[in-house]
């Protein structure tokens, strides 16, 4: 009898130890993070103030929704700094590092990581026409991995802006870099709505932004008012252009806030916080289940005025009382 119960207590012994073993003991792994933390990878092709505040944004909308950093989610962020390579070297780590969910910020971003990955759900924000970068099945159903916001804005309602403020404005230039598609797009879209609207437009092209001085300069000897749309190279570079204008009083009118913010003088635009706060929406029905390949591509749901205080003293405008409440 002594030696069955000796067996019964070994063997409860031994279930309960299995038990323990199990069950995780804390939440903690061996680096410190909870068990159920969700890795998410954030690709930045580049720093200027529209594509920081479209990352700003996204986390805000995470953590708004019960997603925090470093509480349940681990957020990974690598800023390729325009730089094609890099962009390609922290694809490559997202992937190898088991990233549950990207967020990539950039045409360039955007098709970097898609090259790497059919398996992780990867969302895009400040990507101007997702069908045309190759990204996207159809708007409407994307078909894979990936989906997100896009930026198109409304060119012709920016053009419009011009002539209604300087209503003698016969030439618009147009600046952009040429070797980004998607500011390609909305230059010719701008070039269209000039002439059919009667007006005459003149260009100038970057490769990068070290280009954008010069180009300026040239440009302002020409025209009556300057058209930049969401570009990467003149959004980093928008406290140059200020400086060429102030001197030449040029008005500019730039796709985004935060590009006018920068040194330009108005906008009926995007605000790219809201965008960025959009796909971060997004991001979390994906992470409660939502299937990338049949959520449409989204596009902002109000775009903003804004006038740049300083620029409108600058070029002394005198603004219709309507747009008053809009500079700041």
């Amino acid at each position: 009898m002594k030696k069955l119960m000796a067996l019964l207590l070994t063997i409860a012994l031994s279930a309960s130890m299995a038990a323990c073993s199990s069950a995780p003991a804390s939440s903690e792994t061996t680096e410190g993070e909870t068990a159920q933390t969700i890795k998410i990878g954030i690709l930045q092709q580049l720093e200027h103030g529209s594509l920081d505040s479209a990352r700003e944004g996204f986390v805000k909308a995470l953590a708004d929704n019960g997603y925090v950093d470093g509480e349940n989610i681990e957020i990974d962020y690598q800023n390729a700094q325009g730089d094609q390579s890099n962009l390609s070297t922290m694809s490559e780590r997202f992937v190898n590092n088991k990233s549950d969910l990207v967020l990539a910020i950039a045409t360039g971003a955007a098709q970097s990581i898609a090259s790497k990955t059919e398996e992780i759900p990867v969302l895009f924000t400040a990507v101007t026409d997702p069908l045309d970068a190759g990204l996207v099945a159809s708007n409407e159903a994307p078909g894979a991995n990936i989906t997100g916001t896009n930026d198109m804005n409304p060119i012709e309602a920016q053009i419009d802006l011009i002539t209604e403020i300087y209503p003698e404005t016969e030439t618009i230039g147009i600046v952009y870099c040429s070797s980004e598609d998607n500011s390609i797009l909305q230059a010719n879209q701008a070039k269209a709505y000039i002439e059919s609207a009667g007006l005459k437009w003149v260009e100038g092209t970057v490769t990068n932004s070290n280009d954008v001085q010069q180009v300026t300069q040239s440009i302002v000897t020409k025209c009556d008012a300057i058209y930049i749309p969401t570009d990467n190279a003149y959004a980093s570079a928008m406290a140059v252009v200020a400086g060429v204008v102030e001197e030449s009083k040029t008005p500019v009118v730039a796709g985004a806030i935060d590009m006018v913010a920068d040194g330009g003088l108005m906008t009926l635009g995007l605000n790219y916080y809201n965008l960025g706060y959009q796909t971060g929406e997004m991001a979390v029905r994906v992470l409660e289940g939502a299937d990338t390949a049949t959520m449409p591509v989204e596009s902002l749901v109000k775009y903003d005025y804004y006038f740049n205080a300083d620029m409108v003293s600058t070029l002394g405008v005198e603004l219709p009382e309507k747009y008053l409440e809009y500079v700041q």
